[in-house]
């Protein structure tokens, strides 16, 4: 493992984030499972699908 993590954790373990960023970081989890699951289940409008543009090379 590199030490520049083995160091940012230490940081995080002795200073850990607050209850408002946990639950941002959560929330925002939150919001991409139900756009994905939208999605898989075919609910998702078609304008607001991504295409694949072809590589020409």
């Amino acid at each position: 493992m590199n030490p520049v993590w083995l160091m940012r954790m230490s940081q995080w373990a002795r200073n850990p984030p607050s209850a408002k960023r946990v639950k941002l970081v959560f929330g925002i989890i939150a919001i991409a499972a139900v756009i994905w699951g939208i999605e898989w289940l075919g609910y998702w409008p078609e304008w607001a699908k991504a295409e694949r543009i072809p590589r020409k090379f």
